[in-house]
């Protein structure tokens, strides 16, 4: 008998499908690779900002370090010469907590420590003023022994209206710098991009958006925010999903709920903000009321009706 002859098409086979697990090998570490190399840059990047923060913390507990000494003189100073050194006291707790912390802190806690640092240096200097205003009070009493009843009365008052005024001028700022929101509108959105005014249909309701700028105010200083919009309805139930990042904010002490948040930098520039949230289901009928909130005060208010 002749002997079997192998078709060509019997001989390629192997060979084709060796070439390609080859291929398929060499995309797989191509894109090991790749994936090493990103992690490595990630792992770079993190490192890198774990230095700045680490620096820093640093800087701002050397900060703290120089003010605890500060407060420590201060209240001495104050407290020979008779002035209040409440606030100082207080100050001096809170800086002594902040030193003993051992747990790390995030860029978030690093940056709330430093608006504290800021806080209480600026209660040093306002101290460092009554503390002059003391001194000088107390030289008059010196020389003045014959009038020391009137002239401790006289320091008693000084001190007294200088807590109130300070107390005042907070206030003022405080309520100063709180900003407004203008020109608040609430439309529907539905999946083809068309918008709808109050009053709406239901089923209209896919998508709830609402428009406003920050009003200009000169006293409020350029930095970040959290903008939240509270939409309630006419019952007073707050349209409420954690999973479409709902969440709590305290309000006159009391916890409250909002629908949606942002979070911003505030630069003084009139600008423009778009809040979207889609609720999932239909709206029930009636009126609802859209809060805006910012630092546990209402920058402004809106409502719109459901049919």
């Amino acid at each position: 008998m002749s002997e079997v002859t192998p078709k060509p098409e019997e001989t390629k086979k192997p060979n084709n499908r060796t070439a390609i697990i080859i291929a398929l090998l060499s995309i797989i570490v191509i894109i090991q690779s790749i994936k090493i190399y990103l992690d490595y840059q990630d792992k770079a990047e993190m490192n890198q900002q774990l230095a700045t923060t680490e620096e820093d913390l640093a800087t701002t507990m050397q900060q703290l370090k120089d003010i605890q000494i500060e407060l420590d003189q201060k209240i001495i100073d104050l407290e020979k010469l008779g002035g209040d050194i409440t606030e100082l006291e207080k100050a001096k707790a809170e800086v002594d907590a902040e030193l003993k912390r051992t747990r790390s802190r995030t860029s978030r806690n690093i940056k709330e420590l430093k608006d504290r640092v800021d806080g209480y240096e600026q209660l040093l200097k306002l101290k460092d003023e009554e503390l002059e205003k003391l001194k000088s009070l107390n030289k008059e009493l010196f020389s003045e022994n014959r009038n020391l009843k009137t002239t401790q009365n006289q320091l008693s008052d000084s001190i007294n209206r200088l807590a109130k005024n300070t107390d005042v001028l907070a206030n003022k700022v405080a309520i100063a710098s709180q900003l407004k929101a203008e020109n608040v509108s609430v439309v529907s959105v539905n999946s083809r991009g068309k918008e709808r005014t109050s009053p709406f249909r239901s089923k209209q309701l896919e998508t709830l958006k609402v428009d406003f700028n920050i009003a200009e105010n000169k006293v409020a200083p350029v930095e970040g925010k959290k903008i939240m919009i509270k939409v309630t309805d006419e019952n007073g139930q707050v349209i409420f999903d954690v999973a479409k990042g709902s969440g709590t904010f305290m309000l006159d002490g009391k916890e409250e709920f909002y629908t949606v948040a942002q979070e911003i930098l505030f630069d003084n520039t009139r600008q423009q903000l778009s809040f979207i949230y889609e609720k999932g289901s239909e709206y029930a009928s009636g009126t609802y009321t859209v809060d805006i909130y910012t630092d546990g005060y209402k920058m402004g208010q809106v409502s719109f009706t459901v049919k």
